[in-house]
C-alpha cells in the first residue's frame, strides 16, 4: 500500500520543481538552501525573500506531524492574504504559495519517519512559533545555530 501512494507523491513533487524553475525560485528553494531538511528552514535568514512562506510552512508542518489542533489550509491562506496586504504584486504571490507548499511537504516528509521527532525542545519550539503565526505575526525569525 505504502507504494502506491509513493509514485504520485514524488510525480508532485518532480512536477512542483519543474514549475519552481520555471519561476526562478528553484535554486532559492530547492537548492542547497532550501528549506527541505529542518535546519535549513530554521536557519533561514530574515533577509532572504522566501523566509516568511519557508518558516511559516516548516512551522505549520511540524506542528501537524506533532499533533498541534489548528487548520493549516487557513494558516497558509492567512499568511498568503498577510503577504496581499503587504504589496506583494500578483505575479509574487504563486511563487511564494509554490514555496511554501514545497517547505510544507518537503518537512513532512522528512520528519514522517522520525518517532522521537516531536519532543518537548521542538513541541515547545512550535508552539511559540505557531502561536505567533496564528496571530498573524509572520515576521521571519533569526536562529541560532543548535
Amino acid at each position: 500500500m505504502a507504494r502506491c501512494g509513493f509514485l504520485p507523491k514524488l510525480a508532485i513533487v518532480m512536477g512542483l520543481s519543474l514549475m519552481l524553475a520555471s519561476c526562478g525560485t528553484a535554486a532559492r528553494v530547492t537548492g542547497n538552501q532550501g528549506a527541505t531538511t529542518d535546519k535549513a528552514a530554521r536557519y533561514v535568514t530574515p533577509e532572504d525573500p522566501l523566509a516568511r512562506p519557508i518558516q511559516v510552512a516548516w512551522t505549520s508542518a511540524r506542528a501537524s506531524h506533532c499533533g498541534f489542533m489548528f487548520d493549516p489550509v487557513k494558516l497558509k491562506a492567512d499568511y498568503l492574504a498577510d503577504e496581499t496586504r503587504r504589496g506583494v504584486t500578483p505575479d509574487q504571490l504563486p511563487r511564494l504559495s509554490q514555496a511554501y507548499d514545497y517547505t510544507h511537504d518537503s518537512v513532512m516528509q522528512t520528519i514522517s519517519a522520525d518517532p522521537s521527532y516531536c519532543n518537548k525542545e521542538r513541541t515547545d519550539a512550535i508552539r511559540a512559533d505557531l502561536k505567533r503565526y496564528l496571530a498573524g505575526d509572520y515576521a521571519p525569525t533569526a536562529r541560532l545555530a543548535r
